[in-house]
């Protein structure tokens, strides 16, 4: 998996790719973390979230929704995220963990939201490929 930060305007955006679904969503959420900082130090706890939604791009929404209210109500960096997306009856929903970096002294770009703009979620002949823009 790996992801790559976009120019978007006055947004920035991530571009990933993934062999899997649970790749994707861990490679989309990386990149939120470097959009937000470009350094990442060694500390922090794990910690545990479950998302679930009526569609995959809505889950998805709502997965890296999360994470901006981690970071904003735990003071935390979320990185090295995994996640696991599977579909239940009607609903997706993603079991995810990320290592909360302190943002205190970490000198993060604030992303203020997650957007629905141009949101792309496509398997491909060779995996997963995923765009996500972010309001900064």
């Amino acid at each position: 998996m790996s992801f790559e930060l976009r120019d978007h305007t006055a947004d920035v955006a991530v571009e990933a790719t993934a062999s899997d679904l649970a790749g994707l969503f861990g490679a989309l959420a990386d990149g939120l973390a470097a959009a937000m900082c470009e350094s990442i130090p060694d500390d922090g706890e794990r910690f545990s979230l479950t998302v679930r939604a009526e569609s995959c791009e809505a889950v998805l929404f709502d997965y890296l929704d999360h994470l901006i209210y981690e970071r904003d109500v735990r003071a935390v960096l979320p990185v090295e995220n995994r996640a696991t997306v599977r579909q239940e009856g009607e609903q997706w929903v993603v079991d995810a963990s990320a290592r909360g970096v302190p943002l205190q002294g970490l000198g993060a770009r604030e992303v203020k939201a997650v957007t629905y703009s141009e949101m792309a979620v496509e398997e491909t002949p060779d995996g997963w490929r995923g765009y996500v823009v972010f309001d900064v």
